[in-house]
């Protein structure tokens, strides 16, 4: 197929390709039906096209009890509801881990059951259960300990519990071994013996925590335990699923998307107090986006278990108290701002020392703080388009480590894979995501490893890249209406991308740097017709370079997503841009 446009070398060094959409698939629908050509494009089957435009939960929910031991936690947890047990919440310290927690939380709550949420310290405990923290928690009353987004691979603190009087519910969703640890159920879509449930594995944790409590709700309905109460509306807690599924960036397909889609209608009713107060921190005046729970509510989620103390998002999540919720949430906005200047600092270190030569980036440092590495190596691998692993060294010797990848290369299975040769303390994720706790002496060892195992798979991946295009417009097109438009096909995120749009050909009118990085430009076509665009961290790229030295006779192909900017006194649309080619 020739290129979109003729574009076979952009000014970023990729061709520009229709999204695969083959040229059949546009047979029999009207040139002007965009969303069922976003639709198909996106993997929509023509025989699911209403349930994929409209995605519900009914349509897309499967049977709980298709997963391995999905049964047998929800009939532990159900026995725990009906003998009125302690029960205490293990989770992880990022936005999948507070909302995780959160989720079971407010559902064992409205069953009756205060459980106590634990939140491990970033610094002072590291990632997953600890034995310690599992025996103290068995100490102190609890028989019943659920972990969520963690424990798959916690073999000694398991075993560790395994001697004490409580059973343990393991609830994750990442890379398992061989072999599992010790528990009384562990419920993972990612485990290498399921079966059915194994076509849920880009699920987020908290989704398979709403699978579990409408396992559990189910388990007690049956048990009678619903004939002088009410039940629980599942359905009330899909804002947090949808943020806990958005953040951790799991792939919005199928019932993924099903929770992002109808979570946002829940969450522009503001039901939940602490996400109330955290649109208001955020200083979001309409309804989120997709978009903000990535961006804007995330981040201050993440905040607090990155500089802060890890229990501010649960504690935020699951407050009943509206003035308690505000001022977490305002504690959270100023951590997140604490956290965008440490993570300022390590961004600058980390590129510094990047090397050039690798397909993965392995970056280590002494003193970096741990809670910002994640960012950084996301921000590593979409400057230099690899996967990027960044490791904080602390006074002991010891490295945390976290990484990003890139589609197609299986970074949690590579990191797993390296833990089993022994050069690593503990490790473990999922393709897209991974963490490590590394000795520093074997840093260097680990990134070899990294470069045997994965260059062939890296090499594919780029030598596959080029920019997919949904749709070619005249510079005239980007309107708003354009905008509502292409968001009927939605949400967007991973796995659903956002259409894009190239443009053109338009000139450059004025350019400039504007915030961090940022180049904006005024584009105008030849019918005078202009429109704003954005090229966001772009003013060292060559992108940015281009448009900032564009001559005024000289006009361009752009390509990027068109967006609503609505800080004028009316909203208008700008496209906010990835590539660029010469159109003369």
């Amino acid at each position: 197929m020739p290129p979109v446009l003729g574009v076979s070398h952009s000014i970023l060094g990729q061709p520009w390709r229709w999204r695969a959409l083959a040229a059949d698939a546009r047979d029999g629908f009207g040139a002007d039906d965009l969303v069922t050509q976003l639709l198909l494009a996106r993997g929509a089957p023509r025989e699911a096209l209403d349930q994929h435009r409209l995605p519900s939960i009914r349509a897309f929910m499967p049977d709980p009890s298709i997963f391995r031991d999905m049964d047998r936690a929800a009939a532990r947890l159900a026995d725990a509801v009906q003998s009125g047990e302690r029960v205490a919440v293990f989770g992880d310290y990022d936005v999948d881990g507070a909302t995780s927690a959160a989720l079971l939380i407010l559902i064992l709550r409205d069953l009756g059951i205060e459980a106590r949420a634990y939140i491990p310290d970033r610094l002072l405990e590291g990632y997953g259960p600890s034995g310690e923290a599992l025996v103290r928690l068995a100490s102190e009353g609890a028989s019943l300990i659920v972990t969520v987004d963690c424990g798959a691979q916690a073999f000694d603190a398991l075993a560790a519990a395994s001697a004490h009087p409580v059973d343990v519910v393991v609830v994750d969703h990442h890379k398992c071994a061989a072999t599992l640890p010790i528990a009384h159920a562990l419920v993972n879509p990612n485990r290498l013996d399921e079966d059915e449930g194994a076509a849920h594995g880009h699920l987020a944790a908290v989704g398979v925590c709403f699978l579990l409590a409408a396992a559990l709700i189910r388990t007690l309905r049956a048990r009678g335990f619903f004939a002088g109460r009410p039940e629980p509306r599942l359905i009330d807690h899909l804002d947090i699923v949808a943020l806990g599924t958005v953040a951790d960036v799991a792939q919005l397909r199928g019932l993924n998307r099903a929770f992002v889609a109808q979570g946002l209608k829940v969450m522009a009713q503001r039901r939940n107090p602490g996400l109330a107060a955290l649109i208001t921190a955020s200083r979001l005046t309409r309804a989120p986006t997709c978009s903000d729970l990535g961006f804007a509510l995330g981040p201050r989620i993440n905040a607090g278990g990155r500089v802060g103390r890890a229990d501010l998002g649960v504690r935020l999540l699951t407050t009943r108290d509206p003035d308690e919720a505000r001022t977490i949430a305002e504690e959270l906005d100023r951590l997140n701002e604490d956290r965008r200047m440490i993570e300022g600092d390590v961004q600058q270190a980390a590129e510094a020392s990047a090397p050039n030569d690798r397909r993965v980036v392995v970056v280590a440092g002494d003193g970096w703080h741990p809670g910002v590495i994640g960012i950084v190596a996301g921000r590593l691998k979409e400057k230099l388009g690899r996967p990027a692993i960044v490791i904080a060294i602390d006074a002991h010797g010891i490295g945390k480590g976290s990484g990003r990848s890139i589609a197609g290369v299986d970074l949690g299975a590579a990191v797993l894979a390296a833990k089993e040769h022994g050069l690593l303390i503990a490790g473990g994720g999922h393709a897209m995501a991974a963490g490590l706790t590394i000795a520093a002496d074997q840093v260097q060892a680990f990134a070899a490893f990294l470069e045997e195992r994965l260059a062939a798979g890296i090499d594919r991946a780029m030598g596959d890249r080029a920019l997919l295009v949904d749709a070619v417009l005249a510079p005239g097109g980007i309107t708003p209406a354009l905008v509502e438009s292409l968001d009927v096909g939605g949400p967007y995120g991973m796995g659903w991308p956002a259409p894009r749009i190239a443009v053109g050909p338009a000139r450059i009118i004025k350019s400039d740097i504007v915030g961090n990085g940022h180049v904006r430009a005024i584009v105008a076509g030849d019918d005078g017709r202009s429109f704003k665009a954005v090229a966001f961290r772009a003013a060292d790229s060559a992108l940015g370079q281009a448009l900032l030295g564009a001559a005024p006779h000289r006009k361009l192909w752009l390509a990027g997503r068109a967006k609503i900017d609505d800080w004028g006194s009316r909203p208008a649309a700008e496209l906010h841009l990835e590539d660029a080619a010469w159109a003369n």
